[in-house]
């Protein structure tokens, strides 16, 4: 294996920064959406509405445990270069890895997350769909 260098963790901030940035608007997102729908559940107290809460609570966990994890990985790609500065090469690569595998962990929830924001979705394209049938046919 070649040396670590100090460049190496350094290529990881930009694009750990960007994650971050896209990890922090879906947590944003979520938030508004779970704020705007309390306030329709306290107006009709609707079933419908706490099983929507109860998804994106799910989501927004997935989110805090991604930007854990990306987090995570920043701080390791940080301790990696302090631990190049020192000569401290063999324990450099151990946390650079371990910082590896914690973004690979954190890219992991994101699918996870985004296959459950597919499937609601799905679900409310579907009642779409349902009510515009209902519709034809009583026109038709």
């Amino acid at each position: 294996m070649e040396e670590l260098t100090l460049t190496t963790p350094a290529l990881l901030f930009s694009a750990i920064s960007l994650i971050m940035l896209a990890y922090t608007n879906r947590f944003l997102a979520y938030a508004a959406v779970i704020r705007n729908l309390h306030d329709q559940f306290l107006d009709k107290m609707d079933q419908n509405l706490l099983q929507q809460i109860a998804n994106l609570k799910m989501r927004l966990n997935l989110t805090r445990y991604m930007q854990l994890l990306g987090i995570s990985s920043l701080l390791l790609c940080v301790l990696t270069m302090f631990l190049i500065y020192i000569d401290y090469h063999i324990q450099a690569v151990w946390v650079f890895g371990a910082g590896l595998f914690l973004l690979l962990l954190s890219l992991a929830l994101l699918i996870w997350e985004i296959q459950i924001s597919v499937r609601a979705l799905g679900f409310h394209i579907s009642d779409i769909e349902n009510h515009l049938k209902e519709v034809k046919k009583r026109k038709g």
